[in-house]
């Protein structure tokens, strides 16, 4: 059996509650988005993403298409970028915080020292996964974390996004254990090659799928898997 020795991580539903992006981190986006079209529209950060939006909806308005987007919860590239500049100004104004279930920042330090690398995969943008991390309720946990992927290296539900994960990590995708609520990515980091348990969370309302190990918390997780237990 191959030794894992790195965790890949979903973030909504396996280390932090769905309410808090469902309920804190959507409707903040929203509520201060079409701001951010009016005032920064020349930033060249922002300016990107808009013309990023346009080329792939022509001729429609970029602020419609971004709330439409948000209303299917969709996963596209840049509303997932923009979220994360309007969610970076929440954070740094201290009007967010990080939230993570309870068992998550003990059971990530105690895999971090057992000499496991943590990795995190995540729909949102990379600085979102990053700000969550940082400003987090119970301090910085960031520097648990040693690679960051959002959907730039693949679609989440493609096994070849796993695959690249594993080559940028410079690991076998048998070294490496996905950890997510979700089915359909535990079936494609399967298929590609990696361990997976699903995480199944009484006050996330998670089903388990049935085809992956499952368990109700990260420690439990971390059972099913050999990982290391937190002190």
């Amino acid at each position: 059996m191959t030794q894992i020795r790195a965790v890949l991580l979903d973030i909504e539903g396996t280390t932090s509650p769905i309410a808090f992006v469902r309920d804190v981190l959507f409707p903040y986006a929203r509520a201060h988005l079409p701001a951010l079209l009016a005032s920064r529209a020349d930033d060249p950060e922002v300016a990107a993403e808009i013309a990023a939006v346009q080329a792939l909806e022509p001729g429609r308005d970029p602020l419609a298409c971004l709330l439409g987007w948000m209303d299917q919860d969709a996963k596209i590239t840049p509303l997932k970028a923009l979220q994360g500049v309007l969610w970076r100004e929440g954070y740094e104004s201290g009007a967010l915080r990080g939230a993570f279930h309870a068992d998550a920042p003990a059971a990530l330090a105690a895999w971090h020292r057992a000499g496991l690398r943590l990795m995190i995969y995540s729909s949102g943008s990379v600085e979102a996964q990053q700000l969550i991390f940082r400003h987090s309720v119970v301090g910085d946990l960031s520097g648990l974390i040693s690679g960051w992927f959002d959907t730039r290296i693949g679609a989440k539900r493609e096994a070849a996004s796993y695959r690249r994960i594993a080559a940028e990590a410079g690991l076998k995708a048998g070294e490496i254990a996905f950890l997510s609520d979700i089915g359909p990515e535990l079936d494609a980091a399967r298929e590609a090659g990696m361990a997976t348990c699903q995480l199944v969370r009484a006050e996330d309302g998670t089903v388990a799928a049935g085809n992956h190990p499952h368990a109700a918390d990260l420690p439990g997780a971390g059972r099913v898997l050999g990982l290391a237990e937190p002190a």
